[in-house]
Formats: structure tokens, sequence, C-alpha cells
């Protein structure tokens, strides 16, 4: 009898793994790694409070070879936000602070681009796009500089919004940056000790890092790449990003964001242990955010909570983040009403198989009738791929020697743009040499085409390559408009000369 019962005990569990998850998932990620490009690639599936998938696939490095596992480290990058949105739950559970507290409690002399806004605006807003700027907007000033938190804070005043304050979403890294800096204030702890403190070590992720610096000195950390601009596989250096640690600087593997996510799934608990009252994961769940509430697809709404989207999908509430890194993108996912979560952890940023597959083994789970979404979507992304290079080679092609109207002197000096600061501009044998003062190791080889129109070519591939023109005043060279890459920002930068 009791072998009876273990044998129905058993068949009912085979029975919520889809035959997707258990006969071809290998297969299918396989063939997607190879078709996207991807070097490496690990995931964790978590149901009914077990893992019933951890593996890695491909290579962490493709000059070593070595294997992906459930160890490999990955930059989470975004997937840091809902760390620092739990840990402003925690503390305000614990009346340490409020969400609503208006963020010039904290920091008396902060201000952003509106005064009003300066006034009004919360922690709450900071965790929830509420700011009115553009997506991504300040990140070419913020991303891998050479800026302190406390400085980047200070240049929010010159973040001039598109839209209205409260009323729109716009994704913003220096505003979780902002809210991550009241953790210190309220707790005596930095934001990374903080986070390591209440979190990371109760949940026994010992092979995650609060901040990112030197990544490539941790043992089994996957190296990034990017195909993005020439269509081969690039290397790139690795971010630090640890002035905007709250936004993206953790580092993990697929074995501890699983502890993570079974924690969301457990109402706080992981392996019986209380990590986290209810309350405070109930909180950074309560949409804040209407991003859209209209029908697409299988979609009807997307919102966003306190670190983290929701939406439904074939009538599931599904709380999400993707997290994007020169070199890496990731996800995390769970559903709580089916007891399910996901994370997919990738080493090259320019692919959308790591969303693709989380969609796939939620379609599987959901019994959705199979489509290959991967096959479906890989040859739109190819033609748009082949669009970007082709631009890029002919930009190349025009390449010939040519000799600009002006003299390369001419174009020599410093250019300062309000935001970022000061660039200087050299004569390189008669190209142009460009440094960018507010990053690190940041240059780049501006080209002479021909029509006044030069090519720019950053020393970091991730930050692309583009076409170039100055603005004259006769023969006088009166400012330039430098773009960088989508990933990092959309909007160019105009730099003046002086």
């Amino acid at each position: 009898m009791a072998s009876f019962i273990f044998l129905l005990t058993a068949a009912k569990s085979f029975a919520q793994t889809p035959s997707f998850v258990t006969d071809s998932l290998d297969a299918y990620i396989q063939q997607g790694i190879k078709d996207w490009n991807i070097p490496g690639l690990a995931i964790a599936i978590i149901k009914d409070g077990k893992t019933v998938v951890m593996k890695g696939y491909g290579v962490a490095n493709v000059a070593t070879n070595e294997p992906v596992t459930e160890n490999t480290l990955f930059m989470i990058a975004s997937n840091s936000k809902l760390f620092t949105a739990t840990s402003l739950a925690q503390l305000e559970y614990n009346g340490k602070l409020s969400l609503d507290d208006k963020i010039t409690k904290y920091f008396p002399d902060y201000k952003v681009y509106d005064p009003t806004t300066t006034q009004l605006v919360t922690i709450r807003d900071m965790l929830g796009h509420h700011l009115g700027t553009k997506t991504f907007q300040g990140d070419f000033t913020f991303w891998n500089a050479s800026l302190t938190r406390e400085q980047i804070i200070n240049k929010m005043r010159l973040l001039k919004p598109s839209q209205n304050f409260r009323q729109s979403f716009g994704y913003c890294n220096s505003c979780f940056l902002t809210a991550g800096q009241i953790i210190p204030i309220v707790s005596g702890k930095p934001w990374e000790v903080y986070v390591y403190d209440s979190i990371i070590e109760p949940l026994g992720m010992a092979n995650t890092h609060t901040l990112g610096a030197n990544m490539e000195q941790m043992p089994g950390a996957a190296a990034p790449y990017t195909t993005e601009f020439t269509g081969k596989l690039t290397a790139l250096p690795y971010d630090n990003v640890d002035n905007l640690a709250p936004a993206g600087s953790i580092v993990s593997c697929v074995k501890d964001v699983a502890k993570w996510l079974t924690m969301q799934l457990d109402s706080g608990r992981y392996q019986g242990k209380r990590i986290m009252p209810w309350r405070v994961l109930q909180r950074t769940r309560d949409m804040g955010t209407i991003i859209s509430s209209r029908k697409g697809g299988d979609v009807h709404y997307t919102g966003y909570g306190l670190g983290v989207f929701q939406q439904d999908y074939h009538g599931r509430q599904v709380f999400w983040h993707t997290g994007g890194a020169d070199g890496f993108v990731t996800n995390t996912c769970f559903v709580p009403e089916e007891k399910l979560a996901i994370t997919i952890l990738t080493n090259n940023d320019n692919q959308d198989f790591f969303e693709l597959l989380r969609y796939q083994i939620l379609n599987a789970y959901f019994g959705v009738k199979f489509e290959n979404l991967s096959t479906e979507s890989l040859k739109p992304f190819l033609d748009n791929e082949k669009k970007t290079i082709d631009k890029v080679k002919a930009l190349q092609a025009r390449i010939k020697g040519n000799t600009p109207t002006v003299p390369v002197a001419n174009y020599c000096g410093t250019y300062v743009n309000e935001l970022y600061g000061p660039i200087t501009v050299t004569n390189n044998n008669n190209d142009l040499q460009i440094k960018f003062e507010g990053h690190r190791n940041l240059t780049a080889k501006v080209q002479y085409l021909d029509n006044d129109e030069w090519i720019i070519t950053f020393s970091n591939p991730a930050f692309g390559i583009f076409p170039l023109k100055f603005k004259m005043d006769g023969s006088k060279v009166a400012s330039v408009d430098i773009k960088v890459s989508d990933f990092i920002e959309y909007d160019s930068y105009t730099f003046t000369k002086q």
C-alpha cells in the first residue's frame, strides 16, 4: 500500500512538470544558444518549493572554454532593484522610515530639475520610476563613470523631465540609487552591507556579491560579450557600476538566485525559516505605476511595484524583472499562484533568447499550445541586426583618407556638456581622439569620412559605432552631438567647444 501511495505521489508530481521541461528543454536551449550566438546560459526553475531544473549550458569564457554551471557568476544588473526595494520595505516595517517620506527629509539639499517635484518626491516615487525623465536618461553620464554616488545624486538636478511627475513611467537608475542611499542613513550600514546582512546571508547565498568591482577576479565569473554593431562575438570589459549599486551591482549565480525566488514563492520563508515578513513582500508587489492597461497579445496590463514589474499572462499574475549590463542580460520571474519561478542568466547582451525562453517555459506550465518562440523571433532579429551592421559597414567604407574642410587642429580642445562634464579632443595622426573625462578608461577614435561627416568608434565596443558631425560657426567648431548605444542611453549629448 505504501509503495502504491509513493507511485501515485510520484506520478502526480511528474504530471506537474510539463513534457517540454522534462523532454525538450535541453535541446531547445542548446539550439537557442547556437542560433542567438550566446556563449553561456544558466537556468533554474522552481516549482512547488522544489528546484526542478538547475543547469548551465555553453561556456562562461570562450577563450578558456570553462563550462557554465549553477555556480557561474553573472552580473544580474537591474534584478538588484528588488533587493533594494525589499530592504527599504523592511526598514519601513521596522519603523525606521516610511516609503512616503520625502527625499529631502534625508537629503535636505537634494534637488531635481523642477522645484515643485523636489519638494514632493518620495522614496516610493523613486522606487516606482515616477520622476518624469525618459528611460535611461542620464545613464551615459552615470554608467561605468568615475562619479561617486553622491555626485550622481547631485547631478540629477540637471535631468530635464520630458513627462509629468507621477503621471508616466520612465525607467530611472539614478532614482534607485537615491532611494538606496537612504539605507545607510537610517540603518547605519552601507547599502551593500545592509542587503548582504538582511537578505543575502540569511538565505545562504554564499556565492553572491553585492558589489561588482573586480568581477574578473571572482572565481567562476562569466566573461561579458556582445554581437551588436558587428555581428561577431566580441569580448567586453567588465562593468563597474558600484556607484549605482542599489540600481544594479549584484553579481550572482542561478543556485543563489533560486533561493531568493523560493523565498518569494513562500511568502518570505526559506526552508521553514522566516527571512522577511510577508507584509514586506506585499509592499514591493503593490502596483504603484501603471505602464499599460491596454491589451497587447496575451497581456492585458503591465505595471510596476517597487523594484518589480507585474502583468497578467494567460490569466496568471506574473512578477518579473530583467537586468542588462554590458555583456550580460538576465531575468527573474515568479508566479505565486502557480508556485513557479524562473531565472535565466546569459553572457551576450545582444539577443532576445533569454526572455523568449522564459515565456516558452511559462507557456509550458500554463498549458499553452507549443509554438517555437525562438524560431519565430530569430529571423526578424537577425534582419534588424543586419541593418545595423550594414549601416556601420557603409560608414567604414567611406574611410578613404579624405581631409576635412577645416584643419584638424580646429577640432581639438575641450568640449563640455552640462550634465556629463568635459571631454578632450586631440589630434591623432589626422584622426581625432576623444577622452571622456567622466569615465575611467573610455576613449573614442573619430575618423573623417566626407561631406563634413565623421565616424566615432568607442574604445569600449558596448558604446557603439556611429556617424558624427561637428556644428560649425564659419571655420570655427561650435559643438558636437555624440550618440552611444541605446542599451546605455537613447538620446545624444551635445558637447560645446570651449
